[in-house]
């Protein structure tokens, strides 16, 4: 379904962010892409998504191909019409707007409009505290009921992928088990297909089916979920436990040690 090959991102001419990142996301897939901050997971789905241009970025080499089309040199808005939703980090709302009206502009970009009451009742069924709240204005709302209202809203858009960047973020720890059985049900229910970008990796890894592993703009491990939670290096470096189950710190390994361990 959705392809990236080989892209390098520049910032402003001058930064270079992605170093020739390549990925894919089959239809139905729920897919994680880790790394520590500043790795490049945020710039990977502002490619895909469109937003690059919104920060001075864009793709400068490779190309992103979503159902067989080149993508990366669409405008945000065409490309939430193909059915691609990212649901960002800090979870962005019109404060001013009620819970409801929220909603209903997750539906701009429809024409179906007799089918959009139809998916507010489904958006309420995975989320039944908005449905008690729906006439609240949304600027009053907590973390984790904001989280609930920025998917939600993607959710009426009625994307073939949704791009979920770090949802558990500042959320309580029951909060963010709640947001990833969530995310889980939209992918088997609703069958959309999810690029998950996450610091949680523990969470991310019991959740999706394959996972990628970003450092310093690049690449540097992927294969089944299943399997990465039980490499080595991603439980040292990810999960904080060592060969002999002790907590170790992420920083304490230098950068070019993990690299050579995995890429060889």
């Amino acid at each position: 379904m959705l392809s990236l090959n080989n892209i390098e991102v520049i910032y402003s001419d001058v930064i270079l962010v992605l170093k020739g990142v390549s990925l894919d996301v089959a239809k139905g897939a729920n897919v994680a892409l880790l790394g520590a901050n500043g790795a490049g997971k945020t710039s990977t789905l502002k490619a895909i998504s469109g937003l690059l241009k919104t920060e001075l970025g864009k793709v400068t080499d490779g190309n992103i191909e979503f159902e067989g089309r080149r993508i990366d040199q669409k405008s945000p808005e065409e490309i939430v019409r193909l059915g691609i939703v990212q649901v960002m980090e800090g979870r962005p709302l019109f404060e001013q707007l009620t819970v409801e009206e929220n909603i209903v502009v997750g539906a701009y970009s429809r024409s179906d409009t007799s089918e959009v009451k139809k998916d507010m009742d489904t958006v309420y069924r995975y989320f039944p505290r908005l449905m008690s709240m729906r006439r609240r204005v949304s600027g009053y709302l907590s973390g984790g009921e904001r989280q609930m209202l920025v998917i939600a809203r993607g959710l009426m858009a009625r994307p073939k992928l949704m791009l979920f960047d770090e949802p558990s973020l500042g959320l309580s720890p029951t909060m963010a088990k709640e947001i990833f059985r969530i995310i889980e049900l939209i992918n088997k229910q609703q069958n959309t297909s999810i690029l998950l970008v996450e610091q949680n990796a523990f969470a991310a890894l019991s959740i999706s089916t394959h996972a990628y592993v970003m450092e310093n703009g690049r690449i540097v491990l992927d294969g089944p979920s299943a399997s990465l939670k039980e490499n080595e290096d991603i439980k040292e470096f990810y999960l904080g436990l060592s060969q002999l189950g002790n907590r170790k710190s992420y920083k304490e390994v230098k950068h070019y040690k993990r690299r050579k361990r995995w890429l060889s």
